[in-house]
């Protein structure tokens, strides 16, 4: 990714823990960025957080030392960017783990289907 500019909100889920700092920065929570990177906060595990229980959430809070006001911010941000998603509001970009081959089919298949999470496109190994 370009570590000059914040990256797209599209591919929050894909975002590397660098790009969590770059976004952490941009909506006023830089002060987190580098617990946040000893804690390796990326992408997916940002996406995982609309699923965890309340025990889990209280121990992110604490292991991240988050005042609950900035947690609130961080989840009403992570909801700006998954209503712009699923709006279509962002630009469509090959994730950094996807073969360059693979570039068209992916923007083709998330053009077409912007409900579904890109995430599962990743080939386990």
């Amino acid at each position: 990714m370009n570590h000059e500019r914040p990256p797209e909100p599209l591919d929050f889920f894909i975002w590397t823990v660098e790009d969590v700092g770059l976004w952490l920065e941009e909506i006023n929570l830089g002060s987190y960025r580098q617990v946040f990177e000893e804690n390796g906060v990326n992408g997916e595990y940002l996406e995982s957080l609309s699923m965890f229980t309340t025990e889990q959430i209280l121990r992110f809070i604490r292991r991240c030392h988050m005042k609950w006001g900035d947690f609130i911010t961080l989840c009403k941000e992570l909801r700006r960017i998954k209503v712009a998603c699923l709006k279509g509001e962002q630009a469509v970009r090959r994730p950094w783990w996807a073969p360059a081959c693979l570039s068209v089919v992916f923007v083709k298949v998330a053009k077409r289907n912007r409900q579904s999470r890109v995430v599962s496109l990743k080939l386990e190994p």
